[in-house]
């Protein structure tokens, strides 16, 4: 089974402003976070890699955008790596949230909570789960894929392959260009390391 590196975007104008980007159309990388991803570019290229996938979101495309020609390769959007639906608290500040009682329902017991007419953090382990199940199933033994994501999909996939409790996601830090290796093994996973920069040293499952 294949080797996962599972990117998130750079910095966003979401991420800078201090708000929750959720899905909102029109959220696009800031000029650190352009900066960033040609850094993670750079650090791949001539990497052994079969295959990139993205979230079809600006911010994650514009992320790919340099990684693609570093490495040659096409572009393949996946509905399955899109950041988590947060409905109502979609472009809300943080600070503002971090008032409300949902908010700390999300940080210490995230199994029991849906975003207001959103998503809840169950339904998206389940989805980001079963896409890189998906995808690993498209990739033979020690072939090298790369997904760029989203913060929370990354760090609840990681949990769920490590067989984390989800309750304890939210201890993981995915900082914006971090990159995550995941070997998805027949037997069991690996993580190879964690949100790491793009000074990164590829390790053989």
């Amino acid at each position: 089974m294949p080797t996962f590196l599972l990117i998130r975007h750079g910095e966003s104008q979401a991420v800078a402003a201090g708000r929750m980007g959720g899905r909102l159309p029109g959220v696009h990388l800031t000029e650190t976070g352009h900066t960033q991803a040609q850094a993670v570019a750079q650090k791949l290229a001539g990497a052994p890699v079969k295959a990139l996938y993205c979230s079809p979101m600006e911010r994650t495309l514009e992320t790919a955008e340099p990684i693609a020609r570093a490495l040659g390769l096409a572009i393949i959007p996946r509905e399955g790596l899109l950041e988590g639906d947060c409905g109502e608290w979609s472009g809300k500040t943080i600070k503002g949230l971090r008032r409300r009682k949902l908010w700390h329902l999300a940080q210490s017991s995230p199994s029991a909570f849906t975003f207001p007419g959103g998503e809840s953090f169950v339904v998206m382990q389940q989805r980001i789960v079963a896409e890189i199940q998906t995808l690993a199933a498209q990739h033979a033994e020690q072939e090298l894929v790369v997904c760029v994501s989203h913060a929370d999909p990354i760090r609840l996939a990681v949990t769920h392959f490590i067989g984390l409790s989800l309750d304890n996601f939210q201890r993981l830090s995915i900082s914006p260009a971090s990159i995550t290796a995941l070997h998805i093994g027949e037997a069991n996973c690996r993580l190879l390391t964690l949100n790491t920069g793009p000074a990164l040293t590829f390790i053989k499952p």
